[in-house]
C-alpha cells in the first residue's frame, strides 16, 4: 500500500488559498493505486498533472514511480498552489517541477506527443458561466472548483489538446462528476480523436458521485 502523501507542512493560511485534498483527490489517489501496475508498465519519461493544487496528486503519482527515471512536471494558476506543490515534493521525496500556468498553454509545443501519463481534476462543479471565467481569470482558490454552465467549462479546454500532447502509449486520468456526463465525455472522445475512455473506479461523496476516467489511445 502507497501512504498518501505528508501535507503537514501545509498550513491553515495554505488551505484558505488552495484547495485541500478531498474525496475527489482520494478517489484519484485509489485510482492511480489500483492502476500502479499499468502505471509502472508504461515506463513513463514525462508525466504532467494540470491543476496540482496541494502536489498530494503529483507526489503519490511520484512514490508510484520512484524507480523510474521519471520528468514530472505540474502545472497551476494559482501561484500559491505552486509553491504548495513545490514544498509537499521536498516533503515527501520527490521531485516536482511546478510551472504557474493554465493548463498546458506555455508548453505545448515543448510536449507536443510527449506526455506519457496525464492527470486532471478539474473544476468540475457546474456555476454560472461568468463566476467560472472571473475565477479562471483570477487565479486563486475558486478557480479550483468553478467549471460553468455544465462543470466542463476547463475540462473541454483541456480536452481539446489531449490528442496533440499524449505520446503514442500515453494515458489520462480526468475526475469527473456525474452531471458532467461521463458517458457523454467519452463517446466524444473516441468519436473525435479516437480516444479509448473507461471509468476505473467511482464512488458516492455525500451529494456528489465521482469518477475516474482513463483515456488511452485506441
Amino acid at each position: 500500500m502507497i501512504p498518501t502523501p505528508d501535507l503537514s507542512h501545509l498550513t491553515k493560511d495554505d488551505f484558505m488559498r488552495v484547495y485541500e485534498p478531498a474525496e475527489d483527490t482520494f478517489l484519484l489517489l485509489d485510482a492511480l493505486e489500483e492502476d500502479v501496475d499499468h502505471l509502472r508498465g508504461l515506463k513513463p519519461g514525462v508525466c504532467v498533472e494540470v491543476g496540482s493544487g496541494s502536489g498530494c496528486v503529483s507526489a503519490f503519482l511520484g512514490r508510484i514511480l520512484e524507480n523510474e527515471p521519471c520528468l514530472i512536471i505540474t502545472t497551476d494558476i494559482n501561484p500559491r498552489a505552486v509553491k504548495c506543490t513545490e514544498s509537499t515534493g521536498r516533503q515527501n521525496g520527490v521531485l516536482l517541477n511546478p510551472v504557474i500556468c493554465d493548463l498546458l498553454q506555455p508548453l505545448k509545443s515543448r510536449l507536443h506527443g510527449q506526455i506519457d501519463v496525464l492527470v486532471f481534476n478539474p473544476p468540475y462543479v457546474p456555476t454560472e458561466e461568468e463566476e467560472a471565467i472571473i475565477a479562471q481569470s483570477q487565479g486563486e482558490i475558486a478557480g479550483a472548483w468553478a467549471g460553468g454552465f455544465d462543470g466542463m467549462a476547463v475540462t473541454n479546454r483541456l480536452l481539446d489538446e489531449l490528442d496533440s500532447v499524449l505520446s503514442p502509449k500515453g494515458c489520462f486520468y480526468l475526475v469527473a462528476l456525474k452531471q458532467n456526463d461521463p458517458p457523454g465525455i467519452i463517446a466524444r472522445m473516441r468519436e473525435e480523436w479516437s480516444l479509448d475512455g473507461k471509468v476505473i473506479l467511482q464512488r458516492r461523496a455525500g451529494r456528489e458521485h465521482l469518477f475516474i476516467i482513463r483515456f488511452t489511445r485506441l
